[in-house]
C-alpha cells in the first residue's frame, strides 16, 4: 500500500461518513455535483440525464458481485474505451486493483445493516508522482433507468461506474475523459511506467527477428504485472470503423494474456509448427471479435480437442474476449501501449532497479540564464535554457529506463488548454567532473535522442556506457510553461540531482583563497604511436589530465597501443598562468608507467578546433619528443557561464 496519500480537494473520507451516519443523510458530493457541470467542460452541452442511487436501479446493489474479472463491465456512450480497457488490464491484478479501491470490504452494502450505509466510496489514483484518495457520492448519470455511461455486466455490481464517477471527478467532468490512452489511466492506477510502440514504423509485422524480440520483451512485460493495450490508427478511416477481419479502428483493446505454446506431436503435424506465439485480447464492447485465424469459429479451432485446449490455456468465452497470433496481430494493431511495473524491491528474485524521481518545470523568462523553456534540440540558441539534470553510470554499461511525464492537463479542457504538450528530452555524454549548467555545445556528445510526441508521457530504454550524462527534458516548441516529473531507473545509484547554478558560488572563502577566473575544457579523444609495453605488442593506457589541484583520470583501455579515450573534464581555474597537462600511463601491476606527456596553455585565444599533440617525456616543454601523438579538443573562455 502507498506510504502516504494525499486527499483531492482536502476531502476525508471517514470524517465525511461519519457525518453522514450521524445526521443520517446519504452523502452528496458539493465538489462534483449531480448536475451538468459534471457531466460536461463545455458550458454548451446539454443532456437529458437523470442521476439515481445504485438503490434506485437495482434491489441488492454491491461494489463488486463475486470479486472482480476483465469481462465484469462495458463502455457505454462516452468515448473513453481506453479507460475501459485499462480497467481490463487493472481487474487482472488483485493486488492492484484492491490498491486503487482500499478497503473494498469495508466500502461494500450490507444488507443486514442498511444505516451503515452513507452513499461515499473512495478510490486511489497515481497521480502527479503521488496516490491521491478521491472520494464520490452514489449519485450516478441514467437515462431511462439505465447507467449511460461505463456499467457492469450485472445489473447490481457498480465498481466500474464509481470508479470511473471518481476518474471523471479527477479530470473535471465526464466528458473530459472522452478520447484518450489506455497507458495513462494504467499509469494513474499502479504509478507504471509508460511506453508506446509504433508498429507500423517499426515494421513488426514483416521482420520477423524484431517480431520475436518484442514477444519476448512483451511476455516478460505480461509476467511480471505490466499492462499491455493496442489499438489501429485511423488515418483516412472513420473512427470506430470495423476492418475486414473484425476489428474496430481507433479502438482500445486490452491483452489479457501472452503465451508460447509447445504442440504435441499430433498437433505439430496438424500445424507444421513446434511453437505458437498466442496473443489473447478484449473488446471493451464486449462484442466485435475478430475473424482471422484463430477466430471462435475457425478452422484452426477445429484441429485442437477441448482437453488440448485446457492444457494449452487456449480458453475462449463468447465475451469479446478472442486469440490471435502474434504475427497477426504485428500485422493488424499499429500502435502499443506498454505500462512496465519496474521493480524496485530488494526481496525479489527479479531484477531491482534503483529509481531516482524528481519534479521539474518548464518555466519562461525574458533573462537567458533563467529561462527553463527552451524549447528542443533543434532551436539551438535557445535548447540548454531548459532544466538540466546530471547522473552518472558507474559500471563499463548500464541499462537506463527514463520516463518524462507531464502533468494531467484534462482538469483544463474547459479553459481550452487541455491538449498534450509535445514533450521528449535528450542524454548529453558530459565531462566526467562537470557540476554546473552546460550553456554551450561543444566537447558533448549526444548518448540518446527520445521520441518527441504529444502524449501525456514519453518513455526511452537505452545502454549507456560509463560517464557522466546530462538529460535535458524539453518541450517541442520553446516558451510552452507547464510541470513535469522525471523518473530515471538504473542498475547501480545514478546520484540524479538538478544542475541550477550556473557557476562556482562567490563565498566568504573565494575572497580568502580566489575565485576562478577561467573555464577550460578538453577533450581528449585518442592517442596513437604509443610504445608496446608487454611481450603480446600491446599497452594498457589511460589519460591523466590535470590542472592546479584538480585532476581526472579515464577507464583503462586493454591490450592497444592507439587507445580511443574520448574523455572529457573542465576545469575552473583561479591561476591562469598555471597549465594543463595531459599524460597518457601504462596501467601495470606494482607501478604504473608514464608513456608522454602534453602541456597546454589553454587560453581563451588557443585554436579550438581538434588538435594533434605530440607527447614528450617528464620535464615540461624541453623535455625529449617519444613516437607518440594525442588528439585533444581544448576550449577557454573568461566567461564562466560560457561553457
Amino acid at each position: 500500500m502507498p506510504s502516504s496519500v494525499q486527499l483531492f480537494r482536502g476531502q476525508q473520507y471517514q470524517e465525511l461518513k461519519g457525518q453522514c451516519l450521524q445526521q443520517g443523510r446519504l452523502f452528496e458530493d458539493p465538489e462534483f455535483p449531480a448536475s451538468d457541470q459534471s457531466l460536461y467542460y463545455d458550458s454548451a452541452a446539454k443532456g437529458n440525464v437523470e442521476w439515481k442511487r445504485p438503490k434506485d436501479l437495482c434491489e441488492d446493489p454491491h461494489l463488486l458481485v463475486d470479486g472482480m474479472s476483465s469481462h465484469d463491465f462495458h463502455q457505454g456512450k462516452l468515448g473513453n474505451c481506453w479507460f475501459v480497457a485499462a480497467c481490463s488490464c487493472l481487474a487482472l491484478r488483485k493486488s492492484l486493483w484492491q490498491q486503487v479501491i482500499p478497503d473494498y470490504n469495508e466500502q461494500e452494502w450490507d444488507p443486514k445493516n442498511p444505516r451503515k450505509y452513507a452513499g461515499i466510496f473512495r478510490f486511489r489514483f497515481w497521480c502527479f508522482g503521488e496516490w491521491t484518495e478521491v472520494v464520490v457520492d452514489d449519485l450516478l448519470p441514467t437515462e431511462h433507468g439505465e447507467l449511460i455511461y461505463c456499467h457492469s455486466n450485472v445489473r447490481n455490481e457498480f465498481w466500474s461506474a464509481l470508479l470511473e464517477k471518481a476518474y471523471a471527478k479527477l479530470a473535471g467532468s465526464y466528458q473530459a475523459l472522452d478520447g484518450g490512452c489506455a497507458a495513462e489511466a494504467l499509469v494513474d492506477f499502479t504509478g507504471a511506467v509508460a511506453e508506446s510502440i509504433n508498429l507500423a514504423e517499426g515494421k513488426y509485422g514483416e521482420v520477423i527477428p524484431e517480431q520475436m524480440k518484442l514477444f519476448e520483451d512483451l511476455m516478460k512485460v505480461h509476467k511480471r504485472g505490466g499492462f499491455i493495450s493496442c489499438s489501429i490508427s485511423s488515418p483516412g478511416r472513420p473512427s470506430e470503423a470495423e476492418t475486414e477481419m473484425g476489428l474496430i479502428v481507433g479502438h482500445a483493446y486490452s491483452v489479457t494474456a501472452i503465451s508460447k505454446l509447445r504442440l504435441g506431436e499430433r498437433l505439430v503435424f496438424s500445424f507444421k509448427a513446434e511453437k505458437l506465439f498466442m496473443v489473447r485480447l478484449r473488446n471493451p464492447w464486449g462484442k466485435k471479435e475478430w475473424h482471422g485465424a484463430w477466430s471462435d469459429s475457425s478452422e484452426e479451432w477445429k484441429k485442437v480437442s477441448d482437453s488440448e485446449r485446457k492444457n494449452l490455456g487456449l480458453t475462449v468465452k463468447n465475451d469479446g474476449e478472442f486469440w490471435m497470433t502474434f504475427e497477426d496481430w504485428c500485422k493488424n494493431f499499429t500502435d502499443v501501449d506498454i505500462c512496465r511495473t519496474v521493480n524496485t524491491s530488494y526481496f525479489s528474485l527479479h531484477k531491482t532497479w534503483e529509481k531516482k524521481m524528481m519534479y521539474g518545470a518548464w518555466a519562461k523568462h525574458p533573462e537567458p540564464l533563467l529561462n527553463r523553456a527552451g524549447g528542443c534540440f533543434d532551436n539551438r540558441e535557445t535548447f540548454l535554457q531548459n532544466p538540466q539534470y546530471l547522473f552518472d553510470v558507474k559500471k563499463a554499461e548500464d541499462k537506463v529506463l527514463v520516463s518524462l511525464q507531464q502533468e494531467d492537463r484534462r482538469k483544463y479542457k474547459k479553459e481550452g488548454k487541455g491538449d498534450n504538450i509535445t514533450i521528449g528530452f535528450e542524454i548529453l555524454k558530459v565531462e566526467d567532473n562537470r557540476r554546473y549548467r552546460l550553456h554551450q555545445l561543444t566537447v558533448q556528445e549526444r548518448a540518446a535522442t527520445s521520441p518527441y510526441s504529444n502524449t501525456r508521457s514519453v518513455f526511452l530504454r537505452r545502454n549507456l556506457p560509463r560517464g557522466r550524462y546530462v538529460l535535458v527534458p524539453t518541450t517541442y516548441i520553446p516558451g510552452v510553461p507547464t510541470r513535469f516529473i522525471l523518473r530515471l531507473y538504473t542498475d547501480v545509484p545514478s546520484k540524479l540531482r538538478e544542475l541550477k547554478a550556473d557557476r562556482p558560488k562567490m563565498t566568504c572563502w573565494s575572497l580568502l583563497c580566489g575565485y576562478p577566473r577561467r573555464v577550460t575544457q578538453i577533450k581528449v579523444h585518442s592517442a596513437e604511436g604509443l610504445q608496446k609495453q608487454d611481450s603480446s605488442g600491446g599497452a594498457d593506457p589511460y589519460v591523466l589530465i590535470k590542472c592546479e589541484n584538480q585532476s581526472q583520470r579515464s577507464p583503462v583501455q586493454h591490450n592497444t597501443t592507439s587507445p580511443v579515450f574520448n574523455t572529457q573534464v573542465i576545469f575552473y581555474r583561479k591561476d591562469i598562468d598555471s597549465p594543463v597537462t595531459i599524460q597518457v600511463w601504462n596501467s601495470e601491476l606494482l607501478r604504473d608507467q608514464l608513456l608522454g606527456q602534453a602541456v597546454l596553455a589553454a587560453s581563451p585565444g588557443d585554436p579550438r578546433e581538434r588538435q594533434r599533440l605530440r607527447l614528450r617525456g617528464k620535464g615540461g616543454g624541453e623535455a625529449a619528443e617519444v613516437p607518440a601523438h594525442i588528439s585533444v579538443t581544448a576550449l577557454s573562455s573568461d566567461d564562466l557561464a560560457e561553457l
